[in-house]
């Protein structure tokens, strides 16, 4: 007996879970989203490879500029504060006393 009603209640709670689906909207968009995989490898690759010459192969999506000035910023302003903190080291100028 207890094998016929450990049946029953399988089969209710496996027609329960098929009918309370949930809706996975943010989970379904993420999974479905459309990929630009290759039209960003037609970018990439236009003109072959190119490191060292006018149009090299970082520089050649639209925001890589944005990107690479930010780097660029980033940068100075990390290296002149080194500069600074050392000059300082240095010197003995700007302790806490």
């Amino acid at each position: 007996m207890s094998l016929a009603v450990s049946r029953q209640l399988a089969t209710r709670a496996l027609s329960r879970s098929k009918a309370q689906m949930q809706k996975r909207t943010i989970i379904d968009y993420l999974t479905n989203y459309p990929d630009k995989v290759n039209e960003m490898k037609k970018i990439q690759c236009a003109g072959g490879v190119r490191l060292g010459e006018k149009n090299p192969t970082w520089l050649k999506q639209p925001n890589d500029m944005f990107v690479a000035g930010i780097g660029a910023v980033l940068t100075l302003v990390g290296m002149s504060r080194l500069t600074v903190g050392m000059w300082r080291l240095a010197t003995g100028k700007g302790k806490i006393e």
